[in-house]
């Protein structure tokens, strides 16, 4: 992708972010604050490990995420959203808009009903108040 000449933006965004994984990663982070490997394993969507790991390599390469690693263990390294990986959320918020009303309300958990709730009712104070929470955790984890 590298040494892709750049001549539409849409298209490299897609090449950013195309795949279903990459977003449903930042979606985790930065909507659900998850930080590690482990929680992202955990998530609905059962992502495979090397996918993951790929994933992962790949959004910090990219900028979307850094590494903080405070104790130079594996166990701790938290995986942060940067400013870049908050710019996605009105993507994400976007595409969620284009299909929830597609999915049934039984298959979704607790969690997923109440920002259903929130999008449907008011995105941008949904993408407001996200957006603040997020800073104000990653704030609180890099103290």
């Amino acid at each position: 992708m590298e040494n892709l000449k750049r001549t539409c933006a849409i298209a490299y965004s897609i090449d950013l972010l195309g795949d279903k994984w990459s977003l449903l990663i930042l979606r985790d982070v930065v909507i659900h604050k998850k930080t590690r490997f482990k929680d992202f394993r955990n998530s609905k969507e059962k992502i495979a490990t090397n996918i993951l790991t790929n994933r992962l390599k790949f959004l910090v390469e990219k900028g979307f995420l850094e590494i903080l690693d405070p104790q130079g263990f594996k166990k701790n390294k938290q995986y942060i959203g940067t400013q870049k990986a908050v710019s996605t959320l009105p993507i994400i918020i976007e595409l969620y808009l284009f299909s929830i009303d597609s999915i049934d309300e039984s298959e979704l958990n607790e969690s997923q009903i109440l920002i259903k709730k929130e999008i449907l009712g008011d995105r941008l104070s949904f993408k407001n108040r996200v957006t603040e929470e997020y800073i104000n955790f990653v704030e609180g984890i890099k103290l």
